[in-house]
């Protein structure tokens, strides 16, 4: 196991602790694409709304992570008006650099503080999302409307999409 995965992974339990929120974990085996969370979600009986955590470089040289559905596409226009500087995605190998997270499994809590958060703010609506705290073995759950709880014990700059 990864000592970078596990620190995020405790990152994720002590923010979820912070916040006070209600939250979930299930294990099971790893996953790397949405392929496979869909044959877990479904094996497990998941109801939560997956979430997809896409890992950018904005052309000012800033790194931030975008929160959305998984079903949704980049907002690049969009997180240019925001953030001022043009998002890409990054490629594994930066991501492992900067993040410390595998391909498929990028987490989007429990970083260094430096890296800003864009959160789709329709995540707020859904009864439950989930995502993978770092170690691709695990799944945490919180309710919609925890997520803002969750956000104001970030240190990490936060921007409502």
């Amino acid at each position: 196991m990864s000592t970078r995965l596990e620190q995020i992974y405790q990152n994720n339990i002590r923010l979820l602790e912070k916040a006070g929120v209600q939250w979930q974990q299930w294990t099971h085996e790893p996953i790397l694409d949405f392929e496979t969370d869909m044959q877990i979600a479904a094996e497990m009986g998941w109801t939560a709304t997956p979430t997809k955590s896409l890992f950018l470089q904005l052309k000012d040289g800033r790194y931030c992570i975008y929160l959305t559905e998984k079903d949704n596409r980049l907002a690049t226009q969009a997180i240019r008006q925001l953030l001022g500087s043009r998002p890409s995605v990054c490629n594994s190998k930066v991501m492992e650099d900067v993040l410390g997270c595998i391909p498929g499994a990028v987490c989007p809590f429990g970083h260094d503080p430096s890296i800003e958060l864009v959160i789709d703010r329709n995540l707020l609506t859904h009864d439950s999302l989930h995502w993978t705290p770092g170690l691709p073995e695990y799944t945490f759950a919180i309710t919609g409307h925890s997520l803002e709880l969750l956000l104001r014990e970030q240190e990490t700059p936060v921007h409502w999409l």
